[in-house]
């Protein structure tokens, strides 16, 4: 299992991380969308981790189970046992009709057998920031194999980095926002962060060139065209979030170019 400490340090990112596993071609959070992204060649994914009323950390990342289950009502509120009775696949193909929501360990399972590397966002529901982190954390420490490589956590919710940084306190963080926050070097040394995370959209050219000069890997989100996926990582990324990683595979490895990046 993975070692609390000591610091892991700056992740090696790969240029293209599965969004959800590979959400535009499999249901998101699921272990056929984890499969997929493999399939499409992507070495790492990242997925998102809440939990259930029972306090089991599942792949989840909507408050409410409507939009990507068959079931209603709220994550917060549904036991493991009924969240294991909803289809999680219908809603975006027949042909993944009986899909489950997968718990955080067999999503693990399969990573490790996949050989895939995972950037774990904890996702808590509102007022369950600290429980999540902690839950999730213990299970990433306990079912993750040392050999493998070393998870990327990361979070919107201060506070699960907070928890990160006492729980497991040697994996690496990502500091996750939309914009470039004021101060955002202060941000990072607060939570001890090693990677930051933005959307795409919101990170001027020369914003990206200053983080790049600073030494800090910039992973943008969710990048789904081809082509600004190209431009991107030729101005400052450091890897991208995308749910086409196929397509964005293949501009790549085609030395496709654009000067689109805003």
């Amino acid at each position: 299992m993975v070692e609390a400490s000591p610091p892991q340090g700056v992740p090696e990112l790969p240029r293209v991380i599965g969004h959800r596993g590979a959400a535009a071609v499999a249901p998101e959070n699921t272990l056929a969308s984890l499969r997929k992204a493999k399939e499409l060649g992507a070495s790492w994914v990242e997925f998102d981790v809440k939990l259930t009323r029972d306090r089991h950390p599942v792949l989840f990342h909507d408050e409410r189970l409507d939009r990507t289950t068959s079931g209603q009502g709220e994550v917060a509120l549904t036991t493991l046992a009924q969240l294991r009775k909803l289809d999680a696949g219908a809603w975006f193909a027949p042909a993944f009709a009986g899909e489950r929501v997968p718990t955080f360990a067999d999503a693990l399972a399969l990573c490790a057998e996949l050989g895939l590397g995972i950037n774990v966002e904890l996702k808590p529901c509102p007022g369950r920031e600290a429980e999540t982190a902690r839950v999730a954390l213990e299970t990433l420490l306990e079912h993750w194999a040392e050999r493998r490589p070393v998870p990327l956590i990361s979070s919107f919710a201060r506070v699960c980095l907070t928890v990160a940084c006492d729980v497991a306190p040697g994996l690496p963080r990502g500091y996750l926002a939309g914009a470039l926050p004021r101060r955002w070097r202060e941000q990072l040394d607060a939570y001890r962060c090693t990677t930051l995370h933005l959307h795409h959209r919101r990170v001027s050219a020369r914003q990206r060139a200053a983080v790049a000069a600073a030494g800090v890997p910039l992973a943008l989100y969710t990048v789904n065209d081809p082509l600004r996926a190209c431009a991107l990582l030729g101005t400052g990324a450091t890897a991208l979030f995308t749910d086409r990683v196929g397509e964005v595979l293949t501009a790549l490895d085609g030395g496709s170019e654009t000067s689109r990046a805003q």
